[in-house]
């Protein structure tokens, strides 16, 4: 390799490692003060650079919530799908998807929040149309998995599918609001406290 080819590969993996940089900072901020509330002056400030400096390597807001969010629902998905073509009975399957779920709010904690605080109204917008794509691909995912569960016996016919989807959705996204890396309690320590939870409840055994 020439050492003008090795230096123009150096150069490009470093304003790599920095571009990524620069997307992390912006998603925290945008994940502590809103992304509508966020100006470009305010992530240039948290990463430590001028603002026109950060035109260098996005060329708007707009872009850098873009490739946030996008980011974490492909590697959400991708994690999702491998679970569903393992070939698990229903109840494996919600507890793989549990796991996989926690593992993404450990990887993308602020993506999570910034995708539930402002996947609404971002939304509205075409170019961010994959959010209502994934979101409906995410219920159909849960209604059909606690159908199957129900007719194999793993889960009760008695509640409502909508319900306990929501339910799931909820308690566990909920999570990205409160949850720090380096806690008391690991990703998949949470996970299998709260499947021990959903799937047997608190009450302790009067056996």
């Amino acid at each position: 390799m020439s050492p003008r080819r090795r230096d123009a590969e150096g150069t490009a993996a470093a304003r790599a490692e920095r571009r990524a940089e620069l997307l992390a900072t912006a998603a925290e901020v945008f994940a502590s003060q809103g992304y509508a509330a966020t100006t470009i002056r305010q992530v240039a400030d948290a990463a430590g650079m001028l603002g026109g400096s950060l035109y260098y390597h996005f060329d708007s807001k707009e872009s850098m919530v873009d490739e946030v969010l996008s980011t974490f629902l492909d590697d959400m998905w991708a994690s999702y799908e491998e679970v569903l073509a393992a070939g698990l009975g229903a109840r494996e399957t919600m507890e793989a998807l549990v796991v996989a779920s926690f593992r993404s709010i450990d990887r993308h904690r602020p993506a999570v929040v910034i995708y539930q605080n402002e996947s609404k109204l971002l939304a509205a917008s075409e170019r961010f149309g994959y959010l209502r794509d994934s979101h409906r691909r995410f219920q159909e995912m849960w209604i059909s998995l606690l159908a199957r569960g129900t007719a194999e016996g793993a889960f009760r016919p008695d509640l409502d599918a909508g319900l306990v989807y929501r339910f799931i959705r909820d308690t566990v996204w909920v999570a990205a609001n409160w949850y720090q890396r380096g806690g008391r309690l690991s990703a998949d320590d949470i996970a299998k406290q709260y499947l021990a939870m959903v799937l047997e409840g608190i009450s302790a055994s009067r056996d």
